[in-house]
């Protein structure tokens, strides 16, 4: 018998209840701490998100995963539409590189990137959630600030290119962000091939130095 079992025993002989620190002291030896709970319930998201998909992802379907009750859930998350933004939101993005030259930046960024990318759900997340935001107007309001603080590393680095003279100052910067990180989409949504951070040098290089051959 423990000393908690020991305690509540004498207790209940004498008469007496358990006050209020033998209670505290029970709910957490009988449930995971607030803060490993929250991580589990994340973890499920995006497990289920890569096997099911957004549209069959349930709320009870991540509770019972994290081995949590719907309630749990429901206390820090209104609906699945913010728990499923807010956990994508915790998957790796771009770091931001500041070397002094644009091809380095990009370099550094995007190879950490693609480092992550496949050891994380990243790969089976995106897809899932891209593919359902065309089609769901409140998933898309929520999702597209996230994908813009995102990609904003990759806008800076260009902008930094602007102010030392490396690109022209009328770039278009959204697009030119595309550009550089255009076959990383084509992978990921079209072709099924492995995105890999080998790929990464000469992608880079291709976007800007373009590749037909000089006149």
């Amino acid at each position: 018998m423990t000393k908690i079992e020991r305690a509540a025993t004498g207790r209940a002989r004498s008469g007496r209840g358990a006050t209020a620190s033998d209670k505290d002291v029970a709910a957490s030896a009988g449930r995971p701490r607030s803060e490993e709970a929250h991580q589990a319930i994340l973890d499920a998201t995006l497990a289920l998100l890569g096997e099911v998909g957004f549209s069959a992802l349930t709320v009870e379907g991540v509770a019972g995963r994290a081995g949590v009750g719907k309630a749990t859930i429901y206390r820090r998350w209104a609906s699945k539409l913010p728990l499923v933004v807010d956990a994508f939101g915790g998957l790796p993005a771009l770091e931001d590189a500041d070397t002094g030259s644009l091809a380095s930046d990009l370099k550094v960024m995007l190879r950490s990137y693609l480092e992550l990318f496949n050891k994380t759900p990243l790969a089976a997340v995106l897809p899932a959630l891209a593919s359902e935001r065309a089609h769901d107007p409140a998933l898309a309001e929520l999702f597209d600030p996230v994908l813009l603080q995102r990609r904003s590393p990759l806008v800076q680095a260009l902008e930094r290119a602007v102010a030392r003279g490396e690109v022209s100052a009328d770039l278009d910067l959204d697009l030119a962000a595309d550009l550089i990180v255009g076959p990383i989409a084509v992978r990921l949504f079209f072709t099924g091939r492995k995105i890999q951070a080998k790929m990464v040098d000469p992608m880079v290089d291709m976007a800007l130095g373009g590749i037909a051959r000089p006149r």
